[in-house]
């Protein structure tokens, strides 16, 4: 089994008067990590699966006396896709204030849903943590560096979901039913979501331009349609963790964008599996954009995982000068360029090194990727 980096994190959070929520995307481990979670901290535990139809009519409208009974004996409850549950923040609230001595674990698959729910009634009584497909660190410590070079181009094919890496041979299946059904889920059964059709028709022009700077406008007649409904579908997917973005930094340029917006999905399989293009790397034409999308997403993780604090941009003029990926950390910018070829050549604009001060480029190849990602 694959050992996740955010294990001991959760460890050292648990039985401190505070619940601990574990966000993410559908199909990436949740259940499996708080269960290695379980067995690390020996504690005997109550599961409950929002999915279950009796667990969500007895938890209806929760109750301390109720919960209490429900609980004696316990040290720890363990909540599966708590956001099925009706009132699970004031739930998970009552526990948190008035049964302390047992410590709540949840769960949920679309943050919208689940933070909308628990946000307010759980200020200040809870940790979260965003468990997302496997990393390239996660990767490494399971194979070890040479197994994974090896495998390297088909992790830009076929991504990181647990499924993949432990059963490769029926990936593009996995990976298809996950873009179809799984990872729109929580999605369709929104009232927002009308036109489930359409919904797809966006995520597919989206997966079709990773690396481009999105125009809304532009994507709205592409897919015929409202170019305020594109832009609340748009959110709805960065709130379930299907994609994520970077927005422009500005501030020190007159002709630098200032309100670009880039999109990039969490898992380079699925980019593939809604495009329908799993061919091998040798025969793609769009490999700098699957190259570009696979490091920042891993960027993301690593960033997560090791619970570091910086913003993200990336940098583009009215004159096209860009640079891919931009991270701040207090004063200091890293500038990184992505170039699957090694032996191009490219550089940091001018424009930007004298706009910009205690700037730190980073150019990152194929061969030298690893240092990016550590």
């Amino acid at each position: 089994m694959i050992v996740r980096k955010q294990l001991d994190y959760a460890i050292e959070r648990l039985f401190r008067g505070k619940a601990f929520i574990v966000f993410g995307p559908r199909q990436t481990g949740k259940t499996t990590f708080v269960e290695q979670l379980l067995i690390k901290v020996n504690k005997k535990t109550l599961y409950l699966n929002g999915d279950d139809a009796d667990t969500r009519e007895n938890l209806a409208k929760p109750n301390a006396v109720q919960l209490r009974q429900m609980l004696e004996g316990y040290e720890v409850v363990f909540i599966d896709e708590a956001q099925r549950i009706n009132e699970v923040g004031l739930l998970i609230k009552i526990i948190v204030d008035r049964i302390k001595h047992v410590q709540v674990i949840a769960t949920g698959s679309s943050a919208f849903e689940l933070s909308g729910k628990i946000n307010e009634p759980l200020t200040g009584r809870k940790y979260e943590m965003m468990l997302l497909p496997f990393s390239y660190a996660e990767l490494i410590n399971y194979n070890d560096f040479l197994t994974e070079e090896r495998l390297f181009e088909q992790r830009l094919v076929y991504g990181s979901y647990p499924e993949v890496i432990n059963n490769v041979k029926q990936a593009e299946e996995h990976l298809k039913l996950l873009a179809d059904s799984y990872l729109y889920k929580d999605l369709f059964a929104l009232e927002d979501v009308k036109k489930p059709q359409l919904f797809e028709k966006i995520v597919k022009a989206l997966a079709l331009q990773i690396g481009s700077e999105v125009n809304f406008s532009e994507l709205a007649q592409l897919v015929k349609a409202d170019q305020k409904t594109v832009e609340k579908y748009v959110d709805l997917l960065e709130k379930a963790f299907v994609i994520f973005s970077l927005t422009a930094l500005s501030g020190n340029v007159r002709n630098e964008i200032k309100k670009g917006r880039k999109i990039y999905f969490y898992d380079n399989g699925i980019i593939n599996a809604v495009t329908r293009n799993f061919n091998p790397i040798a025969n793609r034409n769009d490999i700098g954009a699957l190259f570009e999308n696979y490091m920042i997403a891993e960027r993301i993780k690593y960033l997560h995982q090791n619970q570091i604090d910086v913003a993200s941009f990336f940098w583009r003029t009215t004159q096209q000068q860009e640079i891919d990926y931009i991270e701040k950390r207090g004063e200091e910018l890293l500038a990184v360029e992505f170039k699957w070829n090694e032996n191009k050549k490219v550089r940091i604009p001018v424009t930007f090194t004298q706009a910009y001060q205690n700037v730190k480029p980073m150019f990152v190849s194929k061969v030298d990727r690893g240092l990016f990602l550590k």
